[in-house]
């Protein structure tokens, strides 16, 4: 059985002596969109952090195609092929378009790269235009395709997307449902926080829903419907 590209095994994680994450499970599978969803506050952003290096937990494991990245530094996770576009887009503000994609660059191991400023700029022809405009005059729209861009530029095996549609006009926010679904495609496997339920389930081919730090239901997409009981107990939608 292949490894799956991303799993969190009995996870414990701290803010300080805040306990927010407790024995957290769930895997993504290769060349799969995992959706993790949740109300605010439920844990799915530590989730992300913890994933990708930037909070150490307490307990259990992390793995990534199945080597152990438990608590090992950001830049070592990276190293791994995982990147994460994060919450509020965080573009560096001061440099243009291009040089927020070419400080991001890095080579995988032992392969040539996929992703460079020119196949970026293929898949987001609005940045090529702006490629030397100061990322801080780029519309919120524009700036998510760059964050999206640059964590690309990692040229990573696993994505991780933290709130891609927030903020966003709907025809923005249909044409990053149609970015994930390429990179899917693609053959990147990704996991998926996400407040936009209905684009959650439009994408994902598999479902995490975590409350107050615990996961309390993991499964297919096809096998569970927004209506259904466990999502409205616990994110509140019908």
């Amino acid at each position: 059985m292949a490894a799956e590209a991303l799993s969190l095994s009995e996870v414990d994680a701290y803010y300080g002596d805040s306990h927010v994450l407790h024995k957290v499970t769930f895997a993504a599978g290769a060349g799969r969109v995992l959706g993790l969803i949740g109300r605010n506050g439920a844990g799915k952003s530590t989730c992300m952090n913890v994933a990708v290096g930037l909070l150490p937990p307490r307990a259990g494991r992390v793995e990534v195609f199945g080597t152990p990245v438990t608590r090992l530094p950001p830049e070592a996770i990276a190293a791994q092929g995982v990147a994460l576009v994060p919450q509020g887009r965080r573009v560096f503000k001061s440099l243009t378009v291009r040089e927020n994609l070419a400080v991001a660059a890095r080579i995988p191991r032992g392969g040539k790269a996929f992703w460079t400023v020119e196949a970026v700029f293929a898949m987001f022809p609005r940045l090529a235009e702006r490629r030397n405009q100061l990322a801080s005059l780029l519309s919120g729209g524009e700036q998510q395709m760059l964050a999206i861009g640059r964590a690309l530029m990692g040229n990573p095996r696993v994505l991780l997307m933290d709130e891609p549609s927030e903020g966003l006009a709907p025809q923005i926010v249909a044409d990053v449902g149609r970015t994930i679904a390429r990179l899917k495609s693609e053959g990147l496997s990704i996991v998926l926080v996400e407040q936009n339920i209905k684009l959650t389930w439009e994408l994902a081919d598999d479902i995490a829903i975590i409350n107050s730090g615990h996961v309390v239901f993991t499964g297919r997409a096809s096998e569970v419907r927004m209506g259904d009981a466990v999502v409205v107990q616990h994110l509140g939608v019908h």
